[in-house]
């Protein structure tokens, strides 16, 4: 009996009347996100080769890590890289800074959030969003690598995001780089021990990405990567990259 009342009180729920308010503003919501997508497609496009940067937002100035994202971030820009991070504080405002005093463009990602985020002063180019799904795809879409540094849910949900994608053929192959090997041992040792174990990634998905710690050898292992290719999408990459 309990179970037909919670089926009927479910069934008047579906009859109320919708606030034709909300509907509303979720429709002209399509035109904020459209906003969002056409100016990133428009300024990020002319900003490549480019590298997407992650690390906590909360990694104070003088930490080893902030200063190993600055330094990265500096070398890939002398190299001929724009630096894309989040626009934060923390290892996003170190790669940014990195950038910033090197020859190529910096890029800044800015989320609006209820706490923690706040644009840093490093940005030749800012571009603020409101939706986290259309910002992850600028940070793939013109990306030539990933460089992860330690961090949080935000930094994890971003590898997890470029590991997906590449594992499932929906972007092209890229280098992924994690930096600074005793942050990331007990994830890979979990990746190799539980998922390959259990069977929920083959083992040929721990190639996707590889760990280092000096930023010389971050900017070597991407020129490796493009060794034998250009760092411009393919013909048949272009054709993924327009259907991410």
């Amino acid at each position: 009996m309990a179970t037909m009342k919670q089926h009927d009180k479910f069934k008047e729920h579906e009859r109320l009347p919708i606030n034709d308010s909300i509907m509303t503003r979720e429709s002209w919501k399509i035109f904020q996100i459209m906003a969002e997508f056409v100016e990133g497609f428009e300024r990020l496009a002319q900003i490549k080769p480019s590298v997407s940067m992650f690390g906590s937002a909360r990694t104070p100035t003088n930490h080893p890590w902030y200063k190993l994202a600055e330094e990265i971030a500096y070398a890939l820009s002398q190299a001929g890289f724009s630096v894309v991070s989040g626009g934060g504080p923390g290892v996003m405002e170190a790669a940014n800074r990195g950038a910033f005093a090197g020859k190529s463009p910096s890029i800044g990602l800015n989320i609006q959030l209820p706490q923690e985020q706040t644009g840093n002063a490093y940005q030749d180019i800012a571009l603020h969003f409101r939706h986290f799904f259309s910002r992850k795809v600028m940070f793939v879409k013109y990306a030539s690598a990933y460089v992860v540094l330690p961090g949080g849910f935000g930094t994890l949900d971003e590898l997890a995001e470029i590991l997906t994608l590449v594992q499932t053929g929906k972007t092209r192959r890229i280098p992924i780089i994690l930096v600074h090997t005793p942050f990331w041992d007990g994830l890979i040792d979990w990746f190799r021990d539980t998922l390959v174990a259990q069977g929920a990634i083959d083992p040929e998905d721990l190639t996707l990405f590889k760990v280092l710690d000096e930023p010389s050898a971050v900017v070597d292992a991407i020129f490796d990567f493009y060794e034998n290719r250009g760092l411009e999408p393919s013909d048949a990459e272009q054709e993924i990259l327009l259907d991410l």
